[in-house]
């Protein structure tokens, strides 16, 4: 729209309108009801398409109704949605969501990701460290589209882990979700050593060889399928680093780590010959020899010969064995001494070591 130009004899100046001099005798600017009427409907269209009711009272509308208009051409709306239950989310509830799910498991379900919702984005967001599994659900057939690397159309949900874990995801108005952001986005199936025994958020779980149901985690036992270390339940003694399929059909289980150094697999340096990845390797036994009549640097009397000479033993069993063919001993017992007083200790030593809780990204 524009000033009434063309309209004769309206009194603009220079285009624009004038008020009224009575000293100099000239006259105001008149404003045609074509141009009034013109400039009304402008406003009226933008109150309308702010999806407000035209009302004479109410001089705050054309303020209001553009406010509404911005935030729908924009992805985030600033709205926060509460919630500490399982529901459904609804187009007006999405911007930034913060679920607690302290009082129990949950489920979120998301509106549909259609041409109705269009371009939408929403941040789900966990408040409480309870453990209780939540679960964000895309509606019907619609896929959240992360870890697409093992599964091209996504996943039909996922999970929040640990308090302050989020998810920032945006509708494509064609079925799907696709993640913006998330709190961690460490690789999948990655182990870590943690300084807490608390639940971390991100979506870490505990390196304990737990069995995990399939449908529950389809992302984690996509990856143990594809992982080039997923054994035999019947070969996992032995080989507790792997993955293992668990049922065989409704289970898998994990990596089993406590209590475990780590070693980088050789993959063909032949500096640690014969490895496969997830194996177990017993400890380097160590020996010590006691001469006869108690020659050494130590006495001829020992009642704990292991503990003697600083060898720990429950890495693997340990012996005391006389050199000259007489009976084997368990550490521990009562000194045993051959009739030339010459024996043999032998033990099974590690590095001065600090123990951390070990976890893996599941998520």
């Amino acid at each position: 729209m524009d000033y009434p130009k063309s309209v004769p004899s309206v009194g603009l100046v220079d285009g624009r309108f004038v008020d009224e001099n009575p000293v100099a005798g000239t006259p105001g600017s008149l404003i045609p009801a074509v141009w009034g009427n013109s400039v009304t409907q402008e406003i009226l269209s933008v109150i309308s398409g702010g999806g407000l009711v035209a009302s004479e009272a109410d001089t705050n509308q054309l303020f209001k109704a553009i406010q509404s208009i911005v935030s729908n051409t924009s992805p985030m709306r600033s709205v926060i949605t509460r919630l500490a239950a399982s529901k459904t989310l609804t187009e007006a509830e999405l911007g930034l969501v913060l679920i607690d799910g302290s009082p129990g498991p949950l489920t979120l379900l998301l509106p549909p990701a259609d041409v109705a919702l269009g371009i939408r984005d929403v941040i789900v967001r966990r408040v409480d460290n309870s453990g209780n599994r939540m679960v964000i659900q895309a509606s019907g057939t619609d896929r959240v589209r992360f870890h697409t690397h093992l599964s091209p159309s996504g996943y039909p949900f996922f999970v929040l882990m640990g308090g302050g874990d989020w998810w920032h995801l945006r509708s494509d108005g064609a079925g799907s979700w696709w993640p913006i952001g998330r709190f961690d986005d460490t690789p999948l199936g990655r182990p870590f050593f943690e300084t807490t025994v608390l639940l971390s958020p991100g979506g870490y779980g505990k390196l304990n060889g737990a069995l995990m149901n399939r449908a529950e985690w389809p992302w984690l036992w996509d990856h143990a399928q594809r992982s080039g270390m997923l054994n035999s339940e019947a070969t996992r003694s032995g080989n507790e680093g792997n993955w293992t399929p668990g049922d065989g059909a409704l289970t898998f289980r994990g990596p089993e780590l406590r209590g475990e150094f780590l070693r980088i697999l050789d993959e063909g340096r032949n500096a640690d010959i014969g490895r496969i990845m997830g194996s177990n390797q017993a400890g380097t036994v160590h020996s010590y020899a006691l001469g006869a009549g108690g020659g050494g640097a130590v006495g001829s009397r020992w009642s704990d010969s292991i503990a003697a000479v600083g060898g720990q033993t429950h890495e693997g069993q340990t012996y005391v064995k006389p050199v000259n063919g007489g009976p084997i001993f368990p550490a521990g017992t009562n000194y045993q001494q051959d009739a030339a007083n010459t024996l043999l200790y032998t033990f099974t030593s590690r590095p001065r070591n600090v123990a951390y809780p070990g976890r893996i990204k599941v998520i």
